[in-house]
């Protein structure tokens, strides 16, 4: 089985890791010691030197991933935000100022989403949902997968959908269009109303008694811990790639919709083809609200299930919910937690595991502690330009040749960790030189349950399992909201966009 491991830091420090920002105030907080030992004032300078060394330790050293001083701006604009009360939210719905209910109506960094009906797509015509996102520029549409999944997998399966996985990454490379491919599976609470449905249209009333109390008696014991899992991949395009194509193609939302559907045929064809997947549907505006709800409320999943299943004897029934309506009612955002509506949510990042990693390692991550407990779990792919991965792989390179020539110069040995770096580079290299790609990946792993239960004691668990799994969790405190809406609501939401730089 496959083993991936051949990754790399994004970005590195300018000078031994630190960044421009920390060696700045590292000379700057050093420049009295200078003075001092230019004027030979070595009281001053006894004194100055812990002062110096404080700094330095509030600077370079993390904690929780992030230095003192970043800390220090977290809380501080934790602390404004609350003050003025930007960390809560109400709906329209809720507040009942709703005026037109196909519209989005979304809390936080979803706040700048608006979602259209695209032109027909496909041999269905199918009005697929094109998302526009104000504040970062993107368009994006959002698909419903159905994959056999990798548990049961052999190892040459598995290594097959993970060569479809490089494929699809590379296709999204190779037409300059697409900004980031995002994979979402969440594992849901069973309600039972399809399997209740399905029994009941398909159970006989001459049926064996033994078969049918065997089978109440499983459903009822059974039924209160199953899950179901459904997957969603999003395909978000920037609009400085898509305006210059999308006046040749009419201009509008249709024009750049038409430019979205030609990214959206070359993934499609990916998923169903080497990755393995043996469906695909494009969600519509409909759809996508409910894909929106479910995210927010995983508990009224039950109630649009059984709307569902009534309303195919009684088309009277509604079914469904609005765009305006797909939100929570309100939402609060803490420091190390996000509660919408009657859930709390509690996010992680995790980080890559040095020795590399299977495809599907992931996997235990999504399973829940408890019964009525949602996880979900996202990973991002964003293709790099030929330009941009060439240049990190050049600056790495340097940097892993400079260390080993110092390492030897000095007579340090080199250790197995430091020459797998220098191996590692290289054959990035290589691959490059042979028209492969790069692509930037992360992840972001949530957990949801009931609003009245323990909920960092359930985020807890979701550490433990991140950590079993091979990972190494990092919580996104100050951010939660926002990690909250990458990891369990599918609208191509991931990490913000450095400016100038993809």
């Amino acid at each position: 089985m496959t083993v991936y491991g051949e990754y790399m830091k994004d970005r590195t420090g300018w000078f031994f890791g630190l960044t421009g920002i920390q060696l700045a105030l590292l000379v700057l907080s050093g420049i009295p010691a200078w003075i001092a030992v230019n004027a030979a004032m070595w009281g001053w300078l006894a004194l100055w030197l812990p002062a110096w060394a404080g700094v330095a330790l509030l600077v370079v050293v993390p904690v929780r991933g992030w230095s003192t001083a970043q800390w220090v701006g977290v809380l501080a604009a934790h602390g404004l935000g609350a003050l003025m009360g930007w960390t809560t939210w109400q709906s329209k719905v809720a507040a009942g100022i709703a005026e037109d209910l196909d519209q989005a109506d979304l809390p936080g960094v979803l706040a700048g989403v608006q979602i259209h009906d695209g032109p027909p797509y496909g041999h269905l015509l199918t009005r697929v949902a094109v998302i526009q996102h104000q504040a970062a520029r993107t368009w994006a549409a959002t698909a419903r997968i159905e994959h056999p999944g990798l548990g049961l997998t052999e190892a040459d399966t598995r290594d097959r959908m993970g060569a479809g996985l490089a494929e699809l990454c590379e296709a999204a490379t190779r037409t300059e269009l697409v900004d980031l491919v995002a994979i979402q599976v969440r594992t849901v609470p069973d309600d039972g109303a399809e399997r209740e449905d399905w029994v009941r249209l398909h159970r006989r009333a001459d049926g064996p008694d033994l078969a049918r109390r065997t089978n109440d008696q499983l459903s009822e014991q059974l039924m209160p811990a199953s899950v179901r899992s459904e997957a969603f991949v999003s395909v978000v395009v920037g609009e400085d790639r898509i305006s210059r194509s999308a006046k040749r193609a009419g201009g509008g939302i249709a024009g750049r919709a038409r430019v979205l559907y030609g990214a959206l045929s070359e993934i499609e064809a990916r998923l169903l083809g080497p990755m393995g997947c043996t469906a695909v549907t494009w969600l519509d505006s409909a759809s996508l609200a409910v894909a929106i709800r479910t995210g927010f409320e995983p508990g009224d999943r039950a109630l649009l299930s059984a709307a569902d299943v009534a309303a195919r004897s009684l088309p009277q029934v509604a079914t469904g919910v609005s765009l305006a309506a797909a939100g929570p009612s309100t939402a609060s955002t803490e420091l190390r937690q996000y509660s919408h509506g009657d859930w709390s949510s509690i996010t992680d990042t995790v980080l890559l595991p040095e020795q590399g990693a299977v495809l599907g390692a992931l996997a235990p991550v999504l399973v829940p502690s408890a019964a009525g407990e949602r996880r979900s779990l996202t990973v991002f792919f964003a293709p790099m330009s030929t330009r941009s991965a060439e240049k990190i792989t050049g600056r790495e390179e340097m940097s892993a040749v400079t260390g080993a020539e110092l390492r030897r110069r000095t007579g340090r040995l080199e250790r197995a960790k430091e020459r797998r770096t220098v191996n590692r580079v290289r054959s990035t290299d290589e691959k490059l030189a042979r028209g492969r790609s790069l692509v930037r990946p992360y992840a972001a792993v949530s957990v949801t349950i009931p609003a009245n239960w323990p909920t960092q004691e359930f985020g807890r668990r979701l550490d433990a399992a991140v950590r079993l799994a091979g990972y190494v969790p990092q919580r996104l405190d100050g951010a939660q909201d926002a990690a909250f809406a990458a990891a369990s609501v599918p609208l191509g939401v991931g990490a913000p966009r450095r400016r100038g730089r993809r």
